[in-house]
């Protein structure tokens, strides 16, 4: 771990790969925009396997790990760049089908769904089954969003929270920057309003351990020095943090706006202040 106040700023990864025994690698906002990739970041991804150090892609994403797969080969990035990929919805679907967490145990069977598309793979042969209303609903399953404002959300999750209904979240992030540069709201800012109501939350991802600590049994690295990359400071590099890893903060993603053009130290340093995680080390974008 370093030791530095200030964040260093680098010119690319090729600055410090040398100094980790294992990479962790946001996705969307680091390797692509959800329509394209990213400039460079295809060639990054094939230099930093290059090393010989594992590379993990650990998203928040909703979806099973397999639609992750599906993605970043459209995408350009070959199954042969990385070694795993590990999504929060992924995490989800084992405990729904699992039911060892006390959490999980102790749901009925009958589940309202926030959701990006009609995609329901996170439920698939589990014997759940979704219903129309929050009244007939034993949890939430929140994996996405599909209404234009949290305001739209309120009276099913006042009415939830009445009956008192869990809620499982798969996707803890609260925004994300769309190819047209803009944010939308995900549904990490449901769970947090449904949070801040009283309700019952069970959150899942980044800044959580468990997938960092299954990264690091899946690729055999659980002592060495790790290096989580990512453009949201209180999801990917705290989770960096909280796992004892550096971290390498993505400029151009999410935070962009709250960004002088171009950062210094010092507002990295305060902006990572007034979320829990100062990196130790920052870039424009996910280059080599």
């Amino acid at each position: 771990m370093t030791d530095t106040t200030l964040p260093k700023p680098i010119a690319g990864l090729s600055d410090i790969a040398d100094r980790y025994d294992l990479f962790v690698v946001d996705q969307w906002g680091v390797l692509h925009d959800g329509a394209k990739p990213h400039p460079g970041a295809v060639e990054a991804l094939t230099r930093l396997k290059a090393t010989g150090a594992p590379v993990a892609l650990l998203s928040n994403s909703g979806k099973r790990v397999a639609d992750s797969y599906r993605r970043l080969e459209k995408l350009g990035f070959d199954r042969s760049l990385y070694d795993l990929c590990v999504t929060s919805g992924e995490q989800v679907h084992r405990g729904l089908r699992d039911r060892t967490d006390p959490f999980y145990a102790a749901l009925g069977p009958k589940f309202v769904m926030f959701a990006w598309d009609p995609d329901r793979g996170i439920v698939d042969g589990l014997g759940y089954q979704e219903v129309a209303e929050v009244d007939e609903a034993d949890f939430i399953l929140c994996a996405g969003t599909d209404r234009p404002s949290l305001a739209e959300y309120e009276p099913v999750l006042r009415r939830a929270l009445e009956r008192g209904l869990p809620l499982t979240c798969a996707n803890p992030d609260r925004v994300s920057v769309q190819p047209d540069g803009s944010l939308k709201i995900c549904p990490g800012a449901i769970a947090e309003l449904y949070e801040t109501m009283g309700g019952t939350v069970r959150w899942h991802g980044k800044p959580g351990r468990d997938a960092y600590d299954a990264i690091r049994a899946e690729t055999g690295i659980r002592d060495g020095a790790g290096l989580g990359i990512g453009d949201s400071l209180a999801h990917d590099i705290a989770g960096a943090a909280g796992a004892g890893m550096d971290g390498l903060f993505i400029t151009g993603g999410i935070h962009r706006a709250d960004l002088p053009d171009p950062a210094t130290p010092g507002s990295v340093a305060a902006l990572g202040a007034g979320h829990g995680a100062v990196p130790a080390y920052y870039s424009a974008g996910f280059t080599w």
